[in-house]
């Protein structure tokens, strides 16, 4: 059998269904790019599905391997404990499939292009801030 890899993006959740919409719009968008069969959405708590059930839907599905990608810019106690034993948990639950951990993405290089861009978005649209460097 060709090993089916899934993944679990993980988010903390909010009561609020628009915050939890940004995990969603993200899986959807890696769903669409087409290079992981199995793109699932979960949540830590505050919202459904939760991490088990999410790791229940990829397995489900027929992945073989799951990647647990923290939605978290820091490896702050959910990412190192929590997740550390969510993954644990459905390892020992289903011992047929591999999961895997990645690190938060907090110090990935391009997330500094992102805030870069945040930041020049507001400067291009408020007059109160000096313009871009080179701009």
């Amino acid at each position: 059998m060709t090993p089916r890899t899934a993944v679990l993006l993980i988010a903390h959740g909010s009561r609020r269904a628009e915050a939890n919409a940004d995990l969603e719009f993200v899986a959807e968008a890696l769903r669409a790019r087409g290079r992981y069969p199995v793109v699932c959405a979960s949540y830590l708590e505050l919202a459904e599905p939760n991490i088990e059930a999410g790791g229940i839907k990829c397995v489900e599905a027929g992945a073989t391997d799951v990647i647990l990608v923290p939605y978290f810019l820091s490896p702050g106690v959910h990412v190192a404990e929590d997740l550390t034993a969510a993954r644990d948990a459905l390892s020992t639950r289903f011992p047929h499939v591999r999961f895997v951990l990645a690190e938060p993405l907090g110090r990935h290089p391009m997330l500094v292009d992102v805030v870069e861009q945040r930041a020049d978005e507001v400067t291009r649209t408020t007059s109160a801030l000096p313009p871009p460097a080179g701009g």
